[in-house]
């Protein structure tokens, strides 16, 4: 390869370092053309899976600030440069291994930290980004259901919640007394519904106008 060519392969590699959120690097030896194809295939849209040359990398890596593969660059060397979900591409990663033996998954980095293959395996085991916003947004819903009641239920069922919420962190701690609103809802509801309480309060005004 010609000094020139060298160079851009050198800077190309470093600029996808730099430009990408993680980085795994994974030996291929014995793998088939069509194999590799099918794992490019499979992490589409999560990341790259390239190639490389290990001298040229190892420049690169030293040139993007990047030591997570100090060491590692021996064999037939293949990296994938994650540009969308790094749960989504470690998962794709693991999935195809486990699959395909012949693809040993070496470390990694995210955001700057070195990653063991454990710990790649690891991150394959979370719940995506669209699961987890999936469960926030549960979450908010809940929370904004409570609040409602709490909003439309009369005066005092309002402060007895609250009441309760606070007896229940003091002797349990925050997290234990999570579900404290839902609970003490739904028994306020049981005892004296919201709807009922404006009806009782009229009902009261009109004896007291009949009696004057």
């Amino acid at each position: 390869m010609a000094k020139a060519d060298k160079a851009a392969a050198i800077a190309e590699l470093s600029d996808k370092f730099r430009s990408s959120g993680a980085a795994v690097l994974t030996e291929y030896r014995g793998l088939s053309v069509k194999q590799i194809t099918t794992l490019r295939n499979s992490l589409r849209g999560n990341a790259t899976f390239a190639v490389v040359k290990n001298t040229l990398t190892e420049l690169a890596a030293k040139e993007a600030g990047v030591t997570a593969f100090d060491g590692k660059l021996v064999g037939p060397s293949a990296i994938a440069f994650v540009d969308g979900d790094p749960v989504e591409a470690a998962k794709g990663l693991r999935d195809f291994a486990k699959a395909n033996p012949l693809l040993v998954i070496k470390g990694g980095v995210l955001d700057g930290k070195a990653l063991t293959p454990e710990e790649i395996t690891k991150l394959a085991d979370l719940e995506s980004r669209e699961v987890l916003l999936a469960k926030l947004a549960g979450a908010l819903q809940a929370s904004l259901s409570q609040a409602v009641y709490l909003f439309a239920a009369p005066l005092s069922q309002t402060a007895r919640v609250v009441e309760a919420l606070r007896a229940k962190v003091e002797a349990e701690g925050p997290v234990a007394a999570a579900a404290a609103p839902a609970a003490e809802a739904a028994e306020a509801t049981e005892e004296t519904p919201a709807a009922e309480a404006p009806a009782e309060a009229a009902a009261d005004v009109a004896e007291g106008g009949d009696a004057s």
